[in-house]
């Protein structure tokens, strides 16, 4: 991709250019092939970067994660044991416990940003990229579902929860022997495969595809 020449550009240009998502340099689009990189001449970053066989390793990774997600949410994921007494609780008996009250918002908002919009967010990508993956047109409104999956991803906080369970444990390790239950490797094998899944999709390739494949 190339910088633009002229200042002002005619409105049956715009479809030929696409604005650097850093830094809103315009950019005349041109296409890359498969394990090029496309980035801005002026801030460096990345704007696309497709990959063989992206949409398929997407699909995988983020059936793997909604897997992972599930086994967090319903297996033990700390045991506490002091004085003889033994707790355990699962993901959902940590949101819950604020659930009454004035801290009640709290955890509905705990619910939504560690749970619920990952969740959202993974099933919309297998709804958008799953029959391209196959060959198939683009189901219906899976354009504007991949832009509600995208405007929903800065929210979603899996591995800010992580970081505050790990923070907490290193308190609670002197006033109690904590195990960590199979729900809190799941969780952090979740916030790793997360990572990878956003690292590895190129959004812009991606819209491409669903454009491609409409007007197809």
């Amino acid at each position: 991709m190339t910088g633009a020449a002229h200042p002002i550009i005619a409105d049956s240009e715009l479809d030929s250019y696409i604005a650097c998502p850093s830094c809103d340099a315009l950019l005349r689009d041109r296409d890359v092939g498969a394990g090029d990189i496309a980035s801005c001449p002026r801030c460096h970053s990345v704007i696309e970067a497709p990959r063989p066989l992206a949409m398929t390793r997407i699909i995988m990774l983020a059936f793997a994660a909604l897997i992972l997600l599930f086994g967090a949410l319903f297996f033990p994921f700390l045991e506490l044991e002091a004085a003889g007494m033994v707790r355990r609780a699962t993901l959902f008996d940590t949101v819950a416990v604020y659930s009454s009250g004035l801290n009640a918002p709290l955890s509905y908002g705990m619910a939504a940003l560690i749970i619920v919009i990952p969740l959202v967010r993974f099933a919309s990508l297998l709804y958008v990229l799953g029959p391209m993956a196959l060959g198939w047109y683009p189901l219906r409104f899976a354009a504007p579902v991949f832009r509600y999956a995208e405007t929903l991803r800065p929210w979603a906080m899996v591995e800010v929860f992580l970081v505050g369970v790990a923070v907490a444990l290193v308190k609670v390790a002197g006033l109690a022997h904590v195990s960590l239950g199979p729900a809190f490797w799941a969780f952090s094998a979740l916030v790793v495969v997360t990572v990878f899944k956003d690292n590895f999709m190129s959004r812009v390739t991606v819209w491409k595809t669903l454009d491609t494949r409409r007007r197809s």
